[in-house]
């Protein structure tokens, strides 16, 4: 019944609310982390996204998910639209409903700014050439004789191309203009390459909701504040005022790009990152508790199948031991980032639909439980069989004999391997943020990408990791140091 009600009411709230899905890592200027503010999400596209909720009357809620499963995330409902620069592609338009286009634009070239010879991608033959994975500009380079290399972060992407480890950025001309253009070992070359237009994905089924959607996004571009927002943020340009039949010279000017440069591209002193750094831990505190809170609850989960496994596959019966054996190849012999994709995304297409929260229990904890399983299995084959025999022949069943008996030693040897599984997992749940779990490592990456400061948020959030480790590891100690005092207690003393 209390789920009932819980379910009942998430229904009535999703209803007063325009649910919004996108990806705020590395997302300048389309939605990111406020340089200024960590707890606010700004960009031109939170802005439209906030526009529209006004003009349909509804409050705007902001669903993390990651570029590559923003589709599936709309598919399975965890959301109602998409805006996050999604190029309206015929093979998108298949699986999603396109509204017509906000923003119309091309892909730009970036080089290194020692580079001379490069003015085209035909003066790329033979060399590294990064985008974006699944972004039209890597469609685009498909046809050409270059080596395409592909980022899931754009900020990735201009960072190694001035390290020299790629030869050049493709990309869409907003994302150029903010982590191309700015960076003074950077420079942009050559003609805009192709043509694209965004659009705001909604679902097929949904067609009075994708009406009402495109309706209210038609009058805010006839009154003009689709405009006003573009050139806040520095991308009005050419192809959408002649597809909006609008002048292409800017009306205002572009504070909000201007700011950005100012707040992003600062360099800062140490003191001042040491500030900035403190104003960080509410939010990496909060990605830290939802990391432990699906490390234990996977870690108990693990523990029960990995027991349940280890001993059906001892004691069971043949067929029972086969299976238990098939469940610890299955899940141990795969990767987990391709469990937790098949557990949140495959599963819907047969009727099985998971909240990210319990998706991610789930995986986990079921490829730890194969781990487990096998721990198990050795702690329990490390007793005597003699004690078995000696317990059975005192008159204990077999459930009482592993009960009282075996298991009790086994835990002994198995608490270290469970401890550093348990570590293990802690670490492995980064893996999460693929299925839309904002935990710490998804936190550190928003920030990071935000500050263009990689190395001291990353080690701020490797101490974090460490420090919500450390008392597990402590108490794991103190365990094995009770159970070997209570050992040696009861060893009769020889005289």
């Amino acid at each position: 019944m209390k789920w009932l009600l819980l379910l009942f009411a998430f229904q009535v709230d999703a209803a007063d609310k325009l649910r919004w899905g996108a990806d705020i890592q590395s997302g300048a200027p389309y939605s990111f982390k406020s340089p200024d503010d960590a707890n606010q999400i700004i960009g031109f596209e939170a802005e439209l996204v906030e526009a529209l909720g006004k003009q349909l009357g509804l409050e705007v809620q902001f669903v993390q998910n990651t570029w590559e499963g923003l589709v599936e995330g709309l598919k399975r409902r965890d959301y109602d639209i998409v805006v996050a620069g999604l190029e309206i592609t015929p093979d998108r338009a298949q699986e999603v409903h396109f509204s017509q286009p906000y923003y119309f634009s091309s892909e730009l070239l970036t080089v290194r700014r020692s580079v001379n010879n490069v003015k085209s991608l035909e003066d790329l033959k033979g060399q590294r050439v990064a985008t974006l994975e699944g972004a039209l500009a890597q469609r685009i380079l498909k046809g050409y004789p270059v080596e395409t290399v592909g980022y899931t972060e754009e900020v990735n992407a201009y960072s190694d191309l001035a390290l020299g480890r790629v030869d050049a950025v493709l990309l869409d001309e907003p994302i150029a203009l903010y982590y191309g253009k700015p960076n003074p070992e950077l420079k942009l070359v050559g003609e805009p390459i192709g043509d694209l237009a965004y659009g705001i994905a909604t679902r097929h089924e949904d067609s009075e909701f994708s009406a009402k959607i495109s309706a209210a996004l038609e009058k805010l571009i006839r009154d003009g504040t689709v405009r006003k927002i573009l050139e806040k943020w520095n991308i009005w340009n050419f192809k959408t005022a002649y597809a909006w039949r609008m002048s292409p010279a800017p009306a205002t000017k572009p504070m909000a790009y201007e700011k950005y440069l100012e707040s992003a591209w600062l360099k800062r002193t140490f003191s001042a990152k040491l500030a900035k750094y403190v104003t960080f831990l509410p939010l990496l505190a909060r990605g830290a508790l939802m990391t432990l809170e699906v490390s234990i609850l996977s870690m108990v989960l693990a523990i029960f199948v990995g027991l349940l496994i280890a001993l059906v596959r001892l004691y069971g019966p043949r067929p029972a031991a086969w299976l238990a054996l098939a469940f610890v190849e299955l899940w141990r012999g795969t990767p987990l980032l391709i469990q937790l994709f098949l557990i949140f995304y495959g599963l819907p297409h047969i009727g099985i639909r998971f909240d990210p929260f319990v998706a991610a229990v789930i995986g986990l904890g079921l490829n730890y439980g194969a781990c487990e399983a096998e721990n198990y299995r050795a702690g329990i084959l490390s007793i005597p069989k003699a004690q078995m025999d000696a317990a059975q022949a005192l008159g204990m069943s077999r459930g009482q004999s592993l009960r009282h008996v075996i298991l009790p030693q086994a835990m002994r040897v198995v608490i270290p391997p469970v401890t550093n599984d348990f570590i293990a997992l802690l670490k492995d749940s980064s893996l999460v943020s693929v299925i839309s779990m904002v935990e710490l490592t998804t936190v550190y990456g928003q920030l990071a990408s935000a500050y263009f400061d990689y190395l001291g948020l990353g080690l701020l959030t490797a101490a974090v990791y460490f420090l919500i480790g450390l008392p597990f590891v402590r108490l794991s100690r103190y365990f094995e140091t009770q159970l070997q005092a209570r050992r040696m207690k009861n060893i009769p003393k020889v005289l």
